[in-house]
């Protein structure tokens, strides 16, 4: 996204540019589940999109359930490739108490599962406006769940 502090061809945040600063960057995009923030909010938090950090809140699309390598067709151009799960950090309690909690849990196997969106590397640029349609192009099977990739 033109002007994000993720943008460009390799990693950009700042923990993992210590670490690997030539590494691909496959985190150039952050997009978030409206349907996240209605939860939180029903929960006694105050979050509106884009406060979380994200450049695209979608609405409809089980972003979660997405593979990766899912291209996302947004507007008439822009296309959103699906690299990984979005970790959400320590941070998110520096702008709400006992948030992090809710965007990150266990499930039955004590598996950890993120809740506060996906990541994803632009293939294609283009405008992108409030009330765009985003169009959902699976690749081709056998398809591989999103993971969280440091």
């Amino acid at each position: 996204m033109e002007g994000d502090a993720h943008a460009g061809k390799t990693v950009k945040h700042l923990f993992l540019a210590k670490k690997a600063p030539s590494r691909k960057n496959i985190r150039q995009v952050h997009l978030i589940p409206m349907e996240l923030l209605d939860d939180l909010n029903g929960k006694g938090f105050s979050v509106s999109p884009g406060q979380l950090g994200e450049n695209i809140t979608t609405q409809s699309i089980d972003l979660l359930s997405l593979p990766v390598g899912c291209k996302l067709h947004i507007g008439e151009a822009a296309i959103v490739e699906l690299t990984a799960l979005r970790n959400p950090c320590v941070q998110i309690e520096n702008f709400q108490k006992g948030m992090l909690k809710e965007v990150i849990s266990k499930d039955d196997q004590g598996k950890i599962v993120r809740k506060v969106g996906v990541m994803g590397a632009v293939t294609a640029g283009g405008s992108v406006n409030p009330d765009d349609l985003i169009t959902v192009e699976l690749p081709d099977p056998p398809h591989k769940n999103l993971e969280y990739i440091w």
